[in-house]
């Protein structure tokens, strides 16, 4: 209770979002039935923040892939374009298949969403939405890679190019891959 507001409770931000609602008391995890986790929320409520979560790391793989896609769409049409080796044609053109694979994995979640919206199948949703992200991350790995080692090809003729490319990979597997799973694995109790 405050003086402030008239005497009524103070509600912290988990409490506010569920004032007037019938809540079950929160449960130590794995205990019990009814669809609680530890945090105390209801599959649905867990499906929610899920889904909330999964659409803000969507907005920053889409931003990425989108931009990379259109740039990657011009470049057909410029004049250096039609002087390149054939080699070079190809990589261009799996780069773009691959970006454009990237970005159907990515947008995917929106359409899947709006397709099985009110079905009472939320937390199917997220699962299969979780799934098309990490193809369209694993995409979107492969188009910058393939991307990188045609920009390098066409601009230095270097035979270094292939192992300045690997590195680059490398590090984007440690970023996007080995350092999450080496922190799931040290912080997270191998759960």
């Amino acid at each position: 209770m405050n003086e402030r507001n008239g005497g009524r409770p103070e509600y912290g931000p988990t409490e506010a979002r569920h004032a007037g609602k019938a809540r079950e008391p929160d449960r130590a995890p794995g205990a019990g039935t009814g669809g609680h986790d530890g945090r105390g929320e209801t599959e649905e409520e867990r499906a929610d923040r899920r889904w909330q979560e999964l659409l803000q790391e969507i907005r920053v793989a889409q931003t990425g892939v989108q931009i990379l896609l259109g740039f990657l769409l011009t470049v057909v049409f410029t004049p250096p374009f039609h002087a390149l080796e054939r080699t070079d044609r190809t990589v261009y053109v799996v780069t773009v298949v691959l970006g454009s694979l990237a970005t159907g994995a990515l947008i995917g979640p929106v359409s899947f969403h709006r397709i099985v919206a009110g079905r009472r199948v939320k937390p199917q949703a997220v699962v299969w939405a979780s799934r098309l992200t990490f193809a369209g991350i694993l995409l979107l790995l492969a188009t910058l890679t393939a991307a990188l080692f045609l920009i390098l090809r066409v601009a230095t003729h270097d035979p270094y190019v292939p192992w300045l490319v690997s590195g680059v990979l490398a590090w984007y597997l440690i970023c996007w891959f080995a350092l999450p799973l080496w922190v799931r694995t040290h912080y997270a109790g191998g759960s």
